[in-house]
């Protein structure tokens, strides 16, 4: 009981770093944080209301205690952070979303659910964790690259010095590359590969395209991860889920 407990505490601070961060990990072009953080806040507001039928409905009425007027404010502010921006968001507004998210599920006891609707968070989080722990050479900013001659965003790039990679390096450039989830270039000294978000992903496989573009397949991923959600979440429920 003691390590199951304990296990839980773990769980849980893990959850909310996550979260936190999650967010600010995939940002840096004109709406995409205030986006994917209304779609989140309005998934978690449909499966409130949807719950309410249920045993639960004070704790999910306190998450729409919450989810409400967050998702009112994040509107407003959404209108001015839309393509082409006025206002710019930072690290602020990514670490509170992400932490109004985590309380909201740790509280109202929906934790599993919350992250089924982070699904694209997770995938860029898996996707950069090569990065983010330094295997493979990590710039301080990993944001799209803008090319004046076509308009367009391309995807930014890192690059290998060879003689300086290790074996694990090795693995993650061979396993990646046989995956197709990074666009490599490689000579006899380096190798140039783009910057591992799922910003620059989309680059490589959708090719150059506007901002606005860029935003809306990028939000539109976020949904449609939304709807998978809540099939695994209600369909598929006995699978995920106990009992």
């Amino acid at each position: 009981m003691f390590v199951s407990g304990l296990l839980y505490y773990i769980y849980m601070g893990m959850l909310a770093v996550f979260c936190t961060n999650a967010i600010n990990i995939l940002a840096g072009i004109n709406g995409l944080e205030v986006g994917q953080s209304v779609i989140i806040a309005l998934s978690i507001i449909i499966f409130d209301i949807i719950e309410l039928r249920g045993d639960q409905y004070k704790a999910h009425a306190f998450s729409l205690q919450i989810m409400i007027p967050y998702l009112a404010t994040t509107l407003a502010l959404m209108k001015h952070n839309w393509y082409p921006s006025k206002v710019f968001v930072g690290d602020t507004f990514c670490y509170v979303s992400g932490m109004t998210f985590a309380v909201v599920g740790i509280l109202s006891h929906f934790s599993k659910t919350v992250l089924l609707f982070f699904l694209p968070q997770i995938i860029n989080f898996i996707y950069s964790v090569p990065q983010l722990f330094h295997f493979v050479p990590c710039p301080r900013h990993r944001l799209p690259k803008y090319s004046g001659e076509t308009d367009l965003l391309e995807a930014s790039r890192t690059i290998i010095i060879k003689k300086d990679m290790n074996s694990l390096t090795k693995i993650i450039v061979h396993v990646c590359t046989l995956l197709r989830v990074i666009d490599k270039k490689e000579d006899n000294e380096s190798i140039v590969i783009n910057n591992m978000t799922l910003i620059n992903l989309f680059l490589i496989k959708f090719g150059p395209m506007s901002e606005l573009s860029l935003t809306i397949r990028l939000l539109i991923f976020q949904i449609i991860c939304s709807g998978i959600a809540f099939i695994i979440r209600y369909p598929l429920a006995s699978y995920f889920y106990d009992g």
